[in-house]
Parts: structure tokens; sequence; C-alpha cells
């Protein structure tokens, strides 16, 4: 019996809406990923993109156990000596909260071109409305 390899052009792409509210950051974070890779349907294949696209709503009302608020770190760097900025996960909720889930699902995806072109599939908004509904999303549930 011989294995079966997706096709691009076989591929069926849906798409997918989840609140997060009230969802915890890293258990939806593999949720989302593994939905963005196609891992989650019987057709995936490791070197052709499968994967779905996800669309977050109410990305600022996730919730994170323990003190990671306080205790979570983000850093980048502007590229100069003793350039080095961090933030709490406190303070980046503050200015960027799409940014946090962002981080979060881009750090399980493949670090290669279609990682970033799986990166590319995942829509974040802070309020409860989206600019998609014309690709009828399913509600996604964890």
């Amino acid at each position: 019996m011989k294995s079966y390899w997706a096709k691009p052009d076989e591929i069926e792409k849906k798409w997918y809406v989840l609140d997060a509210k009230g969802k915890v950051l890293g258990r939806m974070a593999t949720e989302i990923a593994m939905t963005l890779m196609g891992k989650k349907k019987p057709i995936y294949t490791p070197s052709i993109d499968t994967g779905d696209f996800v669309i977050v709503i109410n990305a600022d009302k996730f919730i994170v156990t323990g003190a990671k608020m306080d205790d979570k770190m983000y850093y980048r760097h502007s590229g100069y000596l003793g350039g080095l900025k961090e933030r709490t996960l406190k303070e980046q909720l503050e200015k960027k909260p799409e940014d946090v889930i962002r981080m979060a699902v881009k750090n399980m995806l493949p670090k290669t071109k279609m990682g970033r072109a799986m990166i590319s599939k995942l829509k974040i908004y802070t309020g409860s409305e989206h600019p998609h509904a014309a690709q009828n999303p399913e509600v996604f549930e964890i």
C-alpha cells in the first residue's frame, strides 16, 4: 500500500474564528499552531502547507497562569550597542496585545519559508469584530 502525499492543488483551506476571551495563552497558541500547520487533517504532509486560516478575536482578553504577567519578559534589540529593550507581559499587553499571541504561535511553527507562510494565515484582532465575514469562518473550540 502506498502512502498518501498531498498535492498543493488538492488542499481545501477552511477559515476558523477563535474567541480568546478566558482562554489560556499557551494552550490556545498550541491549538492555533497545529491548525495553521494542518496537523489535525488526515492529509497532513510535512513539505506541503496543508493548514487552515485562523482568526483570533478578543486578543487582549486571554489569561495566563501563575505570575507570568510580571515575570514573563519580551525582548527586542535596536541593533545598536546596548540597545536591548525589555517589557513584561503586562506592558506588552498595554502596547501591542496582538503581538503576544502572534509571537507565541510563531515560535511553535517551523523556522523556514513555509513557517513564514503559515504565520501569514493568522489574523488577530483585539475587538470582537473582524472583516472576514465573507469567508464564512467556522467557530473554533479548544
